[in-house]
C-alpha cells in the first residue's frame, strides 16, 4: 500500500477517521517529518539502527527508508537484532530495511557490522529484570560501551527512558533535562547506567551522541493509553496509583529520534521527549469511558508524585507533536471498541518501587 492509499499525510489521516488495520497503522507509523527528513538528506553513511526489533525499531527504520527514499539517496537502513520474534526480520525487509543477525554483546559480531557515520542505538532491557538483574544490567550498562568502542567515530543517538528521573510532584510540570537523576530500581539505575557509559566515552574519547529521554510512546496497539483504554472497555478498575503520566505519539517520538542525529555532540546532547501535557489518569479513564460508552471505576487514589519529564526544550526543537492527545484518545478508542490488534505488552507505568 502507498501513502496515496491514506489521506495523504498525518495531518489530513488526523482531520478523517483513524488507521482503520495495521497495514495503515504501520504506514502512518513511519510517515517521515521534515525534520527528520532535514537530518536524513545529510547522511553521508549507511545509517544503522542497533537493537531494531522492538515495539518501536521497526516503525523507525521503515521511517528512515521512506526518508531516504523521498531523498533519493543512495544509502541504505541496516537492522540489526537478534530477531527472536517471528516475523519481525521478514517484515522489516518488505519494507526495505537491510537486515542483520546479531549477538550485540558477542565482539567478533559486533565487529562484524557494516562500519558507518550515524547509528541509532535502541537496544535495551526493562521487563524481566526483577531475578535477572545481571542480564539487565549486561544489555543496559556493559552494551553500551562495547557499541561505543566499535562506533567511536559515529554519530550515536542513544534511546533513554524518564525513568532515570525521581518521582517528582505532579503539580512542578516534571524535570528538566538538567535536573538532578535519583532512579527508583534496579531498571532505571541500569538506564542511567547506559547514559554514564555514553558520557564518558563523548568526554573521554570525544564521541558525538544524543541520549533520548522517552516517556511514553503511545500507538494503537501499546502504550499508557492503551493500558486505560482496554481497562475501560473490559469494565475493569483503572489503577491510580501513578495517577499521573506523559505521553506522546510513537512516530513523532521515533521522528525526533532520527531528526537528533543533527544534534549530537560532546559532551552529549540529552532531550527529553514526551508530549507536552501532564496526563491524568483519571481525566483519561474517564474521556474513554465517555468515547467507548463505558461507565469507569477506578482502585487507588492519586500519589502527588508521578514518573514525568518536562518537553520543553523538544517543543522549542521540533513543535507541537503531529499527532495530539485528543487525536490519539480518540483513534485509540475506536481501535480498541473495533477489536484492533494489540501487543499484549502492558506498560506498567503505574509501577512505583521502579520494579519490573
Amino acid at each position: 500500500m502507498s501513502a496515496a492509499t491514506l489521506a495523504g499525510s498525518i495531518e489530513e489521516q488526523a482531520a478523517a477517521a483513524g488507521p482503520r488495520n495495521e497495514e495503515e497503522l504501520d504506514l502512518l507509523l513511519s510517515e517521515p517529518s521534515p525534520d527528520a527528513l532535514a537530518a536524513l538528506d545529510k547522511l553521508d553513511s549507511d545509517l544503522v539502527v542497533l537493537g531494531v526489533s522492538g515495539k518501536m525499531g521497526p516503525s523507525l527504520a521503515r521511517m528512515a527508508v521512506r526518508a531516504l527514499d523521498e531523498l533519493n539517496s543512495p544509502h541504505r537502513v541496516y537492522g540489526v537484532a537478534r530477531f527472536s520474534q517471528p516475523g519481525t526480520r521478514e517484515q522489516l525487509e518488505e519494507w526495505g530495511v537491510w537486515t542483520i543477525t546479531c549477538d550485540l554483546l558477542d565482539r567478533s559480531q559486533l565487529a562484524s557490522l557494516p562500519d558507518s557515520n550515524s547509528v541509532i542505538y535502541m537496544a535495551g532491557q526493562k521487563f524481566g529484570t526483577t531475578g535477572n538483574q545481571h542480564m539487565t544490567w549486561g544489555i543496559n550498562t556493559y552494551l553500551p560501551a562495547l557499541v561505543c568502542e566499535r562506533y567511536l567515530n559515529a554519530r550515536i543517538v542513544a534511546f533513554s527512558t524518564g525513568n532515570v528521573y525521581p518521582l517528582v510532584p505532579v503539580v512542578a510540570g516534571g524535570p528538566l533535562e538538567s535536573d538532578p537523576l535519583d532512579p527508583v530500581g534496579e531498571y532505571a539505575m541500569s538506564c542511567l547506567g547506559r547514559e554514564r557509559i555514553f558520557d564518558y566515552f563523548s568526554r573521554r574519547h570525544g564521541l558525538r551522541c544524543a541520549i533520548v529521554r522517552l516517556n511514553y510512546a503511545v500507538e494503537m496497539r501499546y502504550g499508557v493509553l492503551v493500558d486505560i483504554a482496554r481497562q475501560v472497555h473490559a469494565e475493569q478498575p483503572v489503577t491510580l496509583d501513578m495517577g499521573a503520566a506523559n505521553v506522546i505519539w510513537q512516530g513523532d517520538a521515533n521522528a525526533q529520534a532520527i531528526a537528533l542525529l543533527d544534534h549530537c555532540a560532546a559532551p552529549p546532547f540529552v532531550l527529553n521527549v514526551t508530549g507536552p501535557e501532564t496526563v491524568s489518569v483519571r481525566r483519561v479513564a474517564q474521556a474513554l469511558g465517555g468515547m467507548l460508552g463505558k461507565e469507569v471505576r477506578f482502585s487507588g487514589e492519586e500519589a502527588p508524585t508521578a514518573l514525568l519529564n518536562n518537553a520543553a526544550k523538544a517543543a522549542q526543537l521540533f513543535g507541537y507533536p503531529r499527532v495530539s492527545l485528543h487525536q490519539m484518545l480518540q483513534w485509540i478508542a475506536d481501535w480498541v471498541q473495533n477489536d484492533g490488534a494489540s501487543l499484549d505488552k502492558p506498560t506498567h507505568f503505574e509501577t512505583r518501587d521502579g520494579s519490573f
